[in-house]
């Protein structure tokens, strides 16, 4: 299969050279290119086709648990939870191209991937029983908060671009009326502008006619990695759904970081920073020197973190061993890394590498790569930064499943007498 070119590949997964175009986010005229050899196609697109290809499209049950769609997608953890309890997805939108890129490499859908959600008209998206949305966070986080005050900036739903995403939410929930609805945000949305910002949301979804359950979850139970969220779960009629009386992964408990670290000796590079096409790979089991910091970089942040010290401040890199936990990773990653660093004998820390993070975010579950990131390692690091763990969603899913069908099914009744 390796060896198959991108028209073989296209061929065999029964893909028109339209078709082709449209999953790859490019013209049709750069498909002909491709396959008459007058340009190289794009090495994340031969991954897709090849991909497809062994794992085949994704069957999709004739009578689903329940239908979702999968809204502010990313690059698809939220729906990784929801479709392991037996869901199935009907619509997607993600206005990142690379996102979307990243995406369309690890989910084989029939529908369209859409961009910005504003431009989409509610009636235009599929009849569904759950709503899930990661709608955009920066507005409400704390970096995302101080970095507009120190800028004068307006944060919260006082921002122009991405703080008003959430009455888009609320505008395609009152169109259909789903069954029920997940929505994921940083945990400082409880508190934003003394909680006014938190009421907003909570009064609206109530006054669209759901019964809210909500509550802040850390993932440090499920991977090796401290990261609260927060989870605001709806449903239409009141199924007795309450956040609170659930039991989560203890954050004192869970993975240490040795769990999800590259292992030399263990599994070829390639695996996990080459290429299978660099003349290095498989020659030895470790970690790629570019991951390692730069005397310079390591340098300036050993002095930006005791200048802080040396104020009472806490900033500072997070330096971490096998043995430890680390911060919650953001999607600043790539820029330095100094959230987490790890420790090596010897030398300087290094970053985490792209497959690493995989595993920290739970798209992973094993050494062998499951998830296709086939973008480059900054486009990664924003995407895993911005991600949610895997393993929350789907304990979140497992609790809400029979809540769903249940609402679901007084929901459906209602409507039929309705009717």
């Amino acid at each position: 299969m390796l060896d198959m070119s991108f028209k073989e590949l296209r061929e065999q997964n029964a893909m028109s050279v339209e078709d082709a175009a449209d999953l790859m986010g490019v013209t049709v005229k750069t498909i002909y290119r491709w396959e008459k050899g007058e340009v190289e196609p794009k090495a994340h697109c031969l991954e897709i086709l090849r991909n497809k290809l062994a794992f085949k499209k994704e069957a999709l049950p004739d009578n689903p648990a329940f239908t979702f769609i999968d809204l502010f997608a990313g690059i698809g953890g939220i729906r990784k939870g929801f479709a392991s309890v037996g869901g199935q997805c009907v619509f997607t939108s993600e206005w990142d191209e690379y996102a979307q890129r990243t995406y369309r490499a690890n989910f084989h859908d029939n529908h369209h991937i859409a961009g910005d959600i504003t431009a989409v008209e509610a009636a235009d998206i599929p009849s569904h029983d759950v709503l899930l949305a990661g709608f955009p966070c920066q507005p409400f986080s704390i970096a995302g908060v101080s970095k507009k005050n120190a800028l004068g900036r307006k944060h919260g739903f006082e921002d122009e671009t991405q703080g008003t995403l959430f009455f888009d939410v609320l505008r395609i929930i009152k169109y259909h009326k789903p069954a029920a609805f997940l929505l994921e945000n940083v945990k400082n949305l409880k508190n934003h502008d003394k909680g006014n910002t938190f009421r907003v949301i909570e009064g609206a979804l109530k006054e669209a006619g759901y019964c809210i359950s909500t509550r802040v979850i850390d993932a440090k139970g499920y991977v090796p990695q401290h990261r609260e969220r927060i989870f605001i779960a709806g449903f239409r009629v009141d199924t007795g759904f309450d956040f609170n009386k659930l039991a989560f992964a203890e954050p004192t408990q869970g993975p240490i970081l040795g769990a999800i670290l590259h292992d030399e000796g263990e599994l070829p590079e390639e695996h996990y920073t080459l290429p299978a096409d660099e003349p290095r790979a498989n020659v030895a089991s470790r970690v790629n020197d570019k991951y390692t910091l730069t005397d310079k970089l390591w340098a300036y942040l050993q002095a930006y973190k005791e200048k802080h010290q040396a104020a009472g401040n806490g900033f500072g890199f997070g330096l971490n061993g096998p043995e430890g936990k680390a911060r919650t990773l953001s999607a600043r990653y790539y820029k330095d890394g100094s959230e987490i660093l790890i420790k090596q004998e010897g030398k300087n820390p290094r970053r985490l590498t792209p497959r690493e993070c995989a595993r920290l975010m739970g798209y992973d579950t094993g050494r062998e790569p499951e998830f296709i990131i086939p973008v480059s390692d900054t486009r990664a690091y924003k995407q895993f930064g911005n991600s949610v763990v895997v393993p929350v969603i789907k304990d979140i899913a497992r609790y809400m499943l029979p809540h769903i069908l249940k609402a679901k099914k007084d929901h459906v009744a209602t409507r039929d007498a309705a009717e």
